[in-house]
């Protein structure tokens, strides 16, 4: 009886009778070349696009996509039910939808800063995360305040995230360095306090003390009152690194990074309503940058939004294949909802309540072709629904930041859409 063959004594046994018929040519046949063969040739051209000579296929690919759940598109008559079907599926696209969880609240510092107080909270927006936030309470209320979410941006900077929007008086280096390039020197949480609304601002998930620390970090503590400022652009390049990994892993995971941040900022709104200083029918919300981003979706799903500013994050999708994909980091991507709505058909689900899109008309992240048509089409979707007179959209002559007359002007909005009239 002949031995029996494994699988790898088969395959060696195989590809040496492969190979001595590859190797035993016909007589007379033209023997092989050696070497690697010559490429299909193709004509060079430029594309001045992020993808290079990939972005033809890609923006074919692309226009395919006709925003079909636009309020634009003609598919609906009715806002309503725009609003309904468009929300869903951006509910269905975040892979993310946390039960609703007593927000356990603990008040952890308590400080008097003059004219505000300031607490440190932790509460619960998921079973999972317990999550930490600063609120800002002006003194002397007589009766309950208009409340602002306070969204803080990106930036690049990991290690410090509702600290971005706080002056705290005698503020880490670092931070004094950042609220100078985003926000002129006036983080926007103290201004807002200082005219009379009660303000919270919490980390988002990877940012401030939910950022990520690696094994081989652990040395340098958790306390960042004691990081030099070497420290810190050490720890946030190891943080800068891990992002990508840290979406990834999401994916993995069956989740998205803007679904846990969407969803964090929505729970901040459940237990902020439960604060007796704040008026629950007087909420705002915004944000520069990735605080813009989230301000677009605070705003687009939570009707208790009552006002919303954007700024330095709005534009149309389709130009932003082709430029500035690169300006962007992995955590605004969505995967799939844009073959069904544009980036300004999101933010147009405020409708009919306020929204004041500030744009930054030299913003190197964001085409000015992009900016213009997102303006343009919320802008048509606000007067479709009949509500024009609800939307602002307006340029400023800045590079990406939340400047002093961008503040200004979304402070003024703020006034007016929420019927607050500041100390003088």
């Amino acid at each position: 009886m002949a031995s029996p063959v494994d699988r790898r004594d088969f395959m060696v046994s195989a590809g040496t009778l492969a190979t001595g018929l590859i190797a035993t040519p016909a007589v007379g046949a033209e023997q092989p070349k050696t070497g690697m063969p010559t490429d299909i040739p193709r004509e060079l051209k430029r594309t001045a696009a992020d993808l290079g000579t990939l972005y033809p296929e890609v923006s074919k690919l692309a226009a395919k996509r006709k925003f079909s759940l636009s309020f634009l598109s003609g598919q609906f008559r009715d806002f309503a039910d725009f609003q309904k079907t468009a929300r869903q599926k951006v509910f269905d696209t975040l892979l993310y939808r946390p039960e609703k969880v007593d927000p356990r609240p603990e008040v952890v510092e308590r400080v008097d800063c003059g004219d505000y107080t300031r607490e440190k909270v932790v509460f619960s927006t998921s079973p999972e995360f317990r999550v930490p936030a600063y609120v800002l309470i002006p003194k002397n209320l007589k009766q309950p305040a208009p409340a602002i979410v306070d969204l803080h941006s990106h930036g690049g900077m990991f290690l410090f995230g509702k600290e971005k929007v706080i002056d705290f008086g005698k503020n880490h280096p670092a931070m004094t360095t950042y609220h100078e390039r985003n926000y002129d020197g006036r983080p926007t949480a103290t201004a807002l306090v200082r005219r009379g609304y009660v303000v919270i601002t919490i980390d988002a998930f990877m940012f401030g003390e939910r950022r990520v620390m690696m094994d081989a970090d652990h040395g340098v503590g958790w306390d960042r009152t004691k990081y030099t400022l070497d420290d810190v652009t050490k720890l946030n390049q190891v943080c800068r690194g891990k992002e990508s990994t840290i979406v990834k892993s999401l994916i993995f995971a069956g989740l998205t990074w803007p679904g846990i941040v969407f969803w964090d900022d929505i729970r901040t709104v459940d237990y902020l309503v439960t604060r007796p200083e704040v008026d629950p029918k007087r909420i705002g919300c915004l944000g520069i940058s990735m605080g813009g981003y989230r301000s677009i979706y605070l705003a687009a799903l939570d009707d208790r939004i009552q006002a919303a500013c954007i700024a330095g994050f709005m534009s149309s999708v389709p130009p932003m294949i082709q430029a500035r994909v690169d300006t962007h980091s992995f955590v605004h991507f969505l995967p799939g909802l844009h073959a069904y709505l544009d980036l300004p058909d999101v933010a147009s689900l405020t409708a009919p309540r306020s929204l004041l899109v500030l744009q930054c008309a030299k913003d190197g992240l964001f085409t000015p072709e992009g900016m213009r048509e997102s303006v343009e089409k919320i802008g048509a979707v606000y007067e479709k629904a009949g509500c024009k007179d609800k939307f602002t959209g307006k340029f400023h002559d800045v590079p990406h930041r939340f400047s002093l007359a961008m503040q200004d002007d979304a402070f003024a909005f703020l006034d007016d859409r929420l019927g607050h009239q500041p100390p003088k």
